[in-house]
């Protein structure tokens, strides 16, 4: 990746990415004086937050008292150390370096590895990854597709940079006319989203809660030439109308959100909707992934073991155990865990509280850059520098091609990566 660099004054400026979401946007401009970030052009108002860093500081301590990072990282050490049944989990806004040292520490501790992924969009990231969805990139989007499905997802919130960087209003190189001639857009949700409203009543389809699976099924009837039919009434002409757009398509994205993922309790529907679509046209999907390097994680953890999280690894065997009942929820949810190391997430305030209160029993380590919930009930917290503002390093958007961070202020603290190995050389 190449990063232009111009000078005004005593300004630094440069073309940066953005870590406030898993679009990783390449094209940010940061004026920066005396180490400080002034200013953020280009980004949206998750990613300026995100680059004008926390606004409260995570501060290394151990056992509630301010300590120096060598003591709390010897007692995150005994804690893992003396722990039967370790958990490690979050990665999703860490580095791919720090994520790799994560799955080793996994293996050295035998401890449980997870991250957010195992209940939202996990099920997507690995079909793609075990080929059974077909999947294109941003770019190919951009440049390509001239109808593109928001489905359970509202990008004008989740991802504000999306309709504009990528998917709808950039004119591509296939897609010159952009939005006003070259692109539909089409949203399915439960609710009349900021997205739906974009696309007016004519291509905006509100399906019932839960009702994804059966309207996938009608899409298929009424792509194969049959009469669409639904439990709840759909008007057949809409249902055809859309199955004539979906047909007509040179190149389709299905840009799948957790509306989409929670709906859905097998992924089968949506296989059989795909293959129907390849048969006529040419559809991919891509996740909606939310946290910078969550799908970096599902891609190292592959990698390394042909799974994208939900494990527990035993030292006395080179096969890790996989399966639903080894991700957090379930560990928690069954008190398996007696300690946990939680890096670059929040499980006690993403969590439900009946399964996330079980944290507050167990001694936690929090390694974050900011305060978050789980740090202040946690055992040790380390502080660490933030992806793509204080440190650098890789990541996997949410396209799933490979992104290089680069520093753009310095600072004291250590990243993720290097605290995770002073944590495992401790141990």
């Amino acid at each position: 990746m190449v990063f232009s660099v111009f000078r005004f004054g005593d300004y630094l400026s440069e073309y940066f990415v953005c870590t406030g979401c898993a679009l990783l946007c390449d094209d940010i401009e940061v004026d920066v004086q005396e180490n400080r970030i002034n200013t953020v052009n280009a980004a949206c108002r998750k990613g300026v937050a995100r680059m004008k860093g926390c606004t409260d500081p995570l501060v290394c301590t151990v056992d509630g008292k301010e300590e120096g990072i060598d003591k709390a990282v010897q007692k995150a050490a005994s804690i893992l150390r003396d722990a039967k049944n370790p958990l490690i989990f979050g990665h999703g806004n860490s580095s791919s370096e720090a994520q790799k040292l994560s799955i080793d520490l996994a293996k050295m501790t035998g401890a449980y590895i997870d991250d957010t992924s195992s209940f939202c969009q996990g099920p997507l990231v690995e079909a793609i990854l075990q080929e059974k969805l077909k999947t294109c990139t941003l770019d190919d989007v951009r440049h390509r597709a001239d109808v593109i499905i928001f489905w359970g997802a509202d990008p004008s919130n989740s991802h504000p940079r999306h309709l504009s960087r990528y998917s709808y209003y950039p004119r591509g190189k296939e897609r010159q006319r952009g939005w006003e001639e070259d692109r539909t857009l089409i949203s399915i949700d439960i609710r009349r989203s900021d997205t739906a409203l974009l696309c007016k009543d004519e291509r905006f389809y509100r399906i019932p809660i839960s009702g994804d699976a059966e309207f996938m099924e009608a899409l298929v009837s009424s792509l194969s030439g049959k009469v669409p039919k639904t439990s709840f009434d759909y008007e057949k002409k809409r249902i055809l109308e859309l199955s004539n757009v979906l047909r007509k398509a040179k190149f389709g994205v299905i840009c799948a959100g957790l509306g989409l993922v929670y709906s859905l309790e097998q992924l089968d529907p949506l296989f059989k909707l795909m293959d129907k679509l390849n048969e006529l046209s040419d559809f991919h999907l891509i996740p909606m992934v939310g946290q910078y390097n969550m799908r970096g994680f599902n891609h190292n953890l592959f990698e390394e073991t042909g799974y994208i999280n939900r494990l527990k690894f035993d030292p006395q065997n080179d096969e890790p155990l996989h399966g639903p009942e080894y991700s957090i929820v379930e560990t928690l949810y069954n008190k398996k865990v007696d300690a946990a190391l939680i890096i670059g997430s929040d499980p006690l305030s993403s969590l439900p509280y009946s399964i996330a209160q079980n944290l507050k029993d167990i001694p936690l380590i929090t390694i974050d850059p900011c305060q978050t919930l789980t740090a202040s009930r946690s055992t040790v917290t380390i502080p660490c520098a933030l992806g793509g503002v204080e440190a650098d390093g890789t990541a996997v958007r949410m396209d799933g091609a490979e992104v290089t961070l680069k520093k753009i202020i310095k600072t004291d603290r250590l990243t993720d990566h290097e605290i995770l190995k002073m944590i495992m050389e401790a141990i």
